[in-house]
């Protein structure tokens, strides 16, 4: 089976499991939850999802047993999306090719979805049956989307991010700002998969999350270029907005070439950290490929 198609079917089935988990808009504060699908549902590559599929899949994990952390990672992410477009930071009238959660409905309710949405996250990874782990790796679980999720992670690399427009920042504190706001949730997706598993070694742990921290990077270092190559019906969002929010970027410090290999090097290392898992984590690689070779 390729990519493509595992790719279809995990869509899918993560669409019908945040469907599910989601409150229905018919359900009072109506406003807020008809926000709240509008902003998760029917968008997005589901890169963060897939990544916990394909982990639990490289260690034979059923799908079921995967549902639930690969909804709670997208929700954190969604979330973020949210937030990240308010006024008050990118102020972004556009994503997944429709208006923005703010602009659809309102600021004050933009921001209550995000709340929202964070909360979500955690009672669907704290509370759902079909998790087949052990209660020590379900609390670890929690922990490591919580932690990739806050001020050592993904908040805190959008205020490294904030805090750093109209610097000129190295190639080190680049990396630094990227590790915390892209990479985290990446290695944390990377991760939920592979703690799905009742006897995850650690050895295995520690390939899986250098597998994760080297696609993290390439996958913002992908975007990076195609806020300069591609254009913004394809990307879904506003294309050339690090121009215009004046922010440092890969191509901006290394230029197009450079940070293209860069990329690469990233993506050779991530397969290189598998390179003994057997046929199963053959997808893995497979996604590794992709997030450079991907349009939007």
């Amino acid at each position: 089976m390729s990519l493509k198609s595992l790719m279809t079917i995990y869509q899918k089935r993560v669409e019908t499991a945040l469907a599910s988990y989601l409150p229905m808009a018919s359900i009072q504060p109506t406003r807020l939850h008809e926000a709240m699908r509008y902003s998760v549902l029917d968008g997005g590559k589901r890169i963060r999802p897939l990544l916990v599929y394909l982990a639990g899949k490289a260690l034979n994990v059923t799908p079921t047993s995967l549902d639930a952390p690969a909804c709670a990672v997208e929700l954190i992410h969604a979330y973020s999306l949210v937030h990240d477009d308010l006024p008050a930071m990118d102020n972004d009238d556009l994503r997944r090719g429709k208006a923005t959660c703010h602009k659809a409905f309102d600021e004050a309710t933009a921001i209550l979805v995000g709340d929202a949405l964070q909360s979500l996250a955690f009672y669907v990874l704290s509370s759902a049956p079909n998790l087949q782990t052990t209660d020590k790796q379900r609390l670890e679980m929690i922990k490591t989307l919580a932690l990739a999720s806050g001020s050592r992670g993904m908040a805190g690399g959008q205020a490294i991010d904030i805090e750093s427009v109209g610097y000129v920042l190295n190639i080190a504190e680049l990396e630094n700002m990227h590790i915390h706001k892209t990479g985290a949730l990446i290695r944390a997706s990377v991760k939920l998969g592979a703690l799905a598993f009742p006897s995850i070694e650690n050895h295995i742990l520690e390939k899986l999350d250098h597998y994760a921290k080297c696609i993290g990077l390439a996958f913002q270092i992908q975007d990076d270029i195609l806020d300069v190559e591609s254009d913004t019906e394809t990307l879904g969002k506003p294309q050339g907005s690090d121009i215009a929010h004046n922010k440092v970027t890969y191509p901006s410090l290394l230029g197009l070439a450079s940070a293209k290999k860069l990329a690469q090097e990233l993506i050779d290392d991530a397969i290189n950290s598998i390179s003994d898992f057997d046929v199963q984590a053959e997808p893995l690689r497979w996604m590794a490929k992709y997030i450079v070779t991907r349009c939007y």
